[in-house]
């Protein structure tokens, strides 16, 4: 028995092996014949246990019982029913329950997250769904936006370009409204020599009548004497039968009279003469004429040269005070303020160079260019905003030659890169021997023209030459910039850049400043490039402003004294001295001697 029972328990354990891994099985078991049949009975049971466990369905399993008897299904219940049995069965049957009732929970939890999760993962559909179709409308957006961007950047390029088309318009027409106000300053001053002319007539006619009423009173008093000397005469030629007419003398007596007396001679005073409103023919040209020193010109000579050197709003106070040139030779400054009347500093100057040529006797060419010139020149060099100034000081050749900075400063030339301008074009009279015609207004046959040529350039030739060099639409805003080829070539601190400042050209404009930065190194040459490239990287440099003004220079205390001591030439501070001047002009950059 030992035997059997190991073999079936072994059988029994392999089934339940089988059971565990999920095989079903459907054998039976196979009992040996000498089992108890209790213990057979056991295995009997357990084989029952295993066929149902088994069968796969329900179906199976009700068929399986219909095919057992009646009574032997009533004999198993009876016996299950014991209280053991009952209790192991009602044990397996809760756990049973509340494992299946858990696994139910289990699935009802499973199936709630699940549909949790689905609704959320729809809602994040439809939020993906959403913002897809928000990323296609902000990109329509940005594609719209960088469109309008680009027609602002094109609408904002127009509109600087007629920016710079009215800039040029606006300038034109403030030098037109400048020359307009300068021809009615011109012509208000012209009202008031005629107003002062017909103040003088007045006077004059005064004086006429006054002197007509002396000639009546004389013509009686003649007549009542005529009278008298008939009957003198009788009565002497009675007593001296001589050839001769006798004359009165001063003292009232007669003596002989000369016999050539009662000729005509033409130049004899007559008692009605008075004032004339021109010139006598005794005129200062017949005086230089006849190389009459000017110490020794009359008064109406010397009064004639004022009118003519443009100075004649101080004739008549000249023709009270002055006796003859000497007059004029021996005043000082002051005296021509007291006397004359004579307030305007650069009057006073005009009128002491002027008789200094007259004692040094020096003939400079520099002379021969009158005013009229001098604001013609301001035209040339780019600087017409100051015609009136220059003509209002009656500012001529002679004068440009020995101008101070100072004087500048009376002009109203405050600019530190109009008072540049000036000296360089001075510079450029000099190194032509004050030629009037030595600036070139128009392009001439050359290609490339030379810095020696570049530097005669006016004003207007350099806007042609920014025409030339596709810049036309800047061209316009060097008009009262003061740009001329003489600033360009001969001032070290004048640049590209400078002149892209001049020009309103804007800073983000990289590819135009380039453009004109070639075009000027082509203009200027190689040397003066890299002299003023040299130039601006020395230590102490102070760049080239639009902006810089010149402010006078302040005496101390100690240097009044020393003042008084100098000779007016000696304390001069000439915008461009004579002896640069002088220097020949080279294609170099005479940078130690332009620089203010």
């Amino acid at each position: 028995m030992a035997s059997n029972a190991s073999h079936m328990l072994e059988a029994a354990l392999e089934q339940m092996d089988d059971i565990i891994a999920g095989k079903k099985c459907t054998s039976q078991l196979t009992l040996p014949p000498s089992v108890d049949p209790a213990l057979n009975a056991l295995q009997l049971t357990e084989a029952l246990r295993v066929v149902l466990e088994g069968q796969g369905s329900e179906q199976e399993q009700e068929s399986l019982r219909k095919q057992v008897s009646t009574d032997t299904a009533h004999v198993i219940l009876k016996w299950l029913e014991r209280d053991e049995v009952n209790l192991h069965s009602s044990g397996n049957s809760e756990s049973y329950q509340e494992r299946l009732s858990r696994l139910e929970g289990d699935k009802e939890s499973l199936i709630l997250q699940v549909s949790v999760l689905t609704d959320q993962v729809e809602a994040q559909g439809a939020k993906i769904s959403d913002l897809q179709s928000s990323l296609v409308e902000h990109q329509h957006k940005l594609d719209s936006t960088e469109e309008m961007l680009q027609q602002e950047l094109l609408h904002r390029t127009s509109l600087e370009n007629q920016k710079l088309s009215l800039m040029g318009e606006v300038s034109y027409l403030k030098i037109k409204l400048a020359d307009m106000e300068g021809k009615q300053g011109q012509g208000a001053e012209r009202q008031h020599k005629a107003e002062g002319l017909i103040k003088e007539l007045r006077i004059l006619k005064d004086k006429v009548e006054h002197l007509e009423d002396q000639k009546l009173q004389y013509e009686k008093k003649l007549k009542a004497t005529k009278v008298k000397e008939i009957v003198s005469s009788v009565f002497i030629q009675r007593v001296y039968p001589h050839p001769y007419r006798l004359r009165r003398t001063q003292s009232g007596g007669l003596q002989a009279a000369d016999p050539d007396a009662g000729q005509f001679r033409r130049g004899g005073l007559r008692a009605t003469a008075g004032p004339r409103l021109t010139r006598t023919p005794e005129s200062y040209d017949s005086a230089r004429d006849l190389n009459i020193p000017f110490s020794q010109w009359t008064k109406g000579q010397v009064c004639g040269w004022l009118e003519d050197y443009g100075l004649g709003q101080y004739v008549n106070l000249t023709r009270q005070w002055v006796e003859n040139g000497q007059t004029l030779l021996s005043a000082t400054p002051q005296d021509f303020e007291k006397e004359m009347g004579m307030k305007n500093p650069l009057h006073r100057k005009k009128l002491q160079l002027a008789l200094n040529a007259f004692t040094t006797k020096v003939i400079e060419k520099s002379s021969e260019l009158d005013y009229i010139w001098v604001t013609r020149w301001l035209d040339d060099i780019g600087l017409p905003q100051y015609k009136d100034q220059f003509h209002e000081a009656r500012v001529d050749g002679r004068m440009i030659q020995y101008l101070t900075v100072n004087d500048l400063l009376t002009l109203k030339v405050t600019s530190q890169l109009h008072h540049l301008s000036i000296k360089c074009a001075i510079h450029v009279l000099h190194a032509n021997k004050f030629n009037p015609n030595c600036l070139r207004r128009r392009p001439g046959e050359e290609r490339q023209p030379s810095p020696s040529e570049v530097v005669q350039w006016s004003n207007h030739r350099v806007m042609e030459w920014l025409r030339a060099v596709d810049l036309a639409e800047y061209a316009p805003n060097l008009r009262g910039s003061g740009v001329h080829g003489g600033l360009i070539i001969l001032e070290p601190r004048f640049s590209s850049e400078t002149l892209a400042l001049l020009l309103n050209i804007p800073p983000q404009k990289t590819l135009l400043r380039r453009h004109l930065a070639t075009a000027f190194s082509a203009l200027v040459g190689t040397q003066a490039t890299q002299e003023k490239r040299e130039y601006g990287n020395a230590t102490g440099h102070v760049p080239l402003t639009t902006t810089a003004k010149v402010k006078p220079k302040k005496l101390g205390f100690t240097q009044f004294s020393h003042l008084r001591k100098r000779k007016p030439d000696e304390s001069a501070d000439y915008i461009c001295p004579i002896d640069i001047g002088n220097s020949t002009l080279s294609t170099t950059l005479p940078s130690h001697s332009l620089t203010l």
